[in-house]
């Protein structure tokens, strides 16, 4: 059993576990039993390319000694519900699980008996452990046990279960096998049985939607409480997350598919617990806001997706030169919502600024001067965002020609303002020439969407990047190849998934 000592901050490994022997020590020995979680040892920022060549992921190695799966349950408050669902997920994982497993109970500050019950657990039942952290949050239970875990494949569950444990074996095996990257169940496809109500299902559905729409995301549900990763990826991605709550998730999820990697979905059946404990209007505005964060993030550059990309995307050619993935929100549709939302915003502060100026110049000085300051602005958010186009790579071009783009829109403009002046007579009413402008803004950016669609943004050939040599890809470890005992595991596992339905959404 391991759980924290509060008076040092430490991981402490109890000597009472008189249920069979301890687990067996990892390949590289026993861990120190004073590690701290949050001190644990963290890669490099990239500590090399995962995929071999012709970019697959390599299968994970079955035989070693330690456990093969880690489940971290993460609780707060959780006395009533826990030991039912550790003896029912254990039970569960005796009795299908071909392989070696553990279970770590997250306790996040826990008030109540929570972490009493899930130490008395753990001394009856050996392969489950007790980590309790000071700080609450999901997030930060997750990240930080799994970035101290040993095991390759790493997944979570939330602790009433609600998922039926069947879709467990779906979940895993393309990890397993080096199909894909992360796993998650989803509530939201055809084959799903979920039962729930009304107010979850909206809430979920509309939030899934903006994802998709304002995100360019591809998987279908965000939040469902049962996914996987495999630890190479995990220790690659997750310090670059920052979410400690619910939004974890989420940011996970995006910054995988940014960085080209495979999300597989499994269609679970789940019901709801009508007794959980989560705020659901105060978690969906806590996720709006971090889709902002996050936005800003990747705007910015604080998380290196280019780098990320090349060090973790699969597939024969690097994924900067696919031109599906530099347009993630490819699809008209998601195109057409981001680029609305972004002409809003453009519009309102070009009515702004237009206003503002009109008080000390004239109107067309006043126009350009609006009309400039958000072209800019417009063309780099549309950049990002509509068209999914990340780096300094042809950056200037596509400022360039968004500049000519801004002329057409300018001319729109200037025409209808000398045409309201030249109508009118006399000086025309202030909100008479804000209608004017409004209206042939709107006409200049439906224009300004077809050229960015069609001229400005649309992939080039020049705009590939050649796959690197095949001399630079390093062959992999002879000691790290899986056994044929192994293989065979792993191709067994690889024919139950191929037997399920096709879920996976294509990138």
């Amino acid at each position: 059993m391991t759980f924290t000592d509060q008076a040092t901050g430490t991981l402490s490994r109890s000597t009472a576990t008189p249920a069979g022997p301890a687990a067996p020590p990892s390949p590289s020995g026993p861990a120190p039993s004073g590690l701290a979680l949050a001190d644990a040892p963290a890669p490099g920022p990239f500590a090399g390319a995962l995929a071999s060549p012709g970019g697959r992921r390599a299968p994970i190695d079955t035989r070693a000694s330690t456990p093969l799966l880690d489940v971290t349950i993460p609780v707060f408050n959780e006395e009533r519900d826990l030991e039912a669902c550790l003896r029912r997920l254990h039970a569960y994982l005796l009795g299908a699980f071909p392989h070696s497993f553990r279970i770590t109970v997250a306790d996040n500050a826990s008030t109540d008996g929570t972490l009493k019950t899930a130490e008395r657990v753990a001394r009856e039942l050996r392969e489950v452990t007790v980590v309790h952290m000071a700080e609450k949050g999901r997030g930060n239970a997750l990240r930080k046990v799994w970035l101290s875990s040993p095991s390759p494949v790493l997944a979570y569950m939330d602790v009433d279960l609600s998922t039926d444990l069947a879709a467990l074996g779906p979940l895993l095996a393309p990890l397993i096998s080096g199909h894909s990257d992360l796993a998650i169940g989803t509530r939201l496809t055809r084959n799903s049985r979920v039962v729930r109500g009304p107010k979850r299902e909206f809430i979920s559905r509309s939030y899934n939607f903006l994802l998709q729409s304002l995100m360019g995301a591809h998987f279908s549900d965000a939040q469902c409480g049962f996914k996987a990763i495999r630890a190479d990826v995990a220790r690659q991605l997750l310090p670059h997350t920052l979410d400690n709550a619910w939004f974890f998730d989420t940011e996970l999820l995006v910054l995988a598919e940014k960085c080209g990697l495979r999300v597989h979905e499994v269609p679970v059946d789940w019901t709801d617990d009508p007794d959980s404990s989560v705020d659901i209007v105060q978690t969906a505005l806590a996720d709006l806001r971090g889709m902002a964060r996050l936005s800003r993030d990747l705007v910015s550059g604080r998380i290196p997706v280019p780098e990320l990309r090349a060090a973790l995307a699969r597939g024969p050619l690097p994924a900067s030169s696919r031109s599906q993935e530099q347009s993630p929100g490819g699809s008209l549709f998601g195109q057409l919502v981001r680029f609305g939302s972004i002409g809003v915003a453009s519009t309102v502060a070009y009515l702004a600024i237009f206003l503002l100026c009109r008080g000390i110049m004239d109107p067309q000085l006043a126009n350009f001067f609006a009309l400039l300051t958000t072209a800019v602005v417009n063309t780099a958010a549309n950049r990002r965002f509509t068209f999914g186009i990340q780096g300094s790579s042809q950056a200037a071009r596509h400022h360039f020609e968004g500049l000519l783009v801004f002329g057409i829109g300018l001319a729109l403009t200037s025409g209808a303002l000398a045409l309201v002046h030249a109508t009118s007579g006399a000086s025309p009413d202030r909100w008479l020439e804000l209608l004017t402008v409004t209206a042939a803004n709107l006409a200049a950016t439906a224009v300004k969407f077809l050229l960015f669609r069609l001229v400005v943004f649309r992939p080039r050939r020049t705009d590939t990047v050649p796959a690197p040599d095949a001399s630079t890809v390093p062959t992999p470890d002879a000691s790290t190849v899986p056994t044929p005992a192994a293989a065979i595991t792993v191709a067994a596992s690889a024919a139950a998934e191929a037997s399920l339905p096709r879920t996976e959404k294509a990138k």
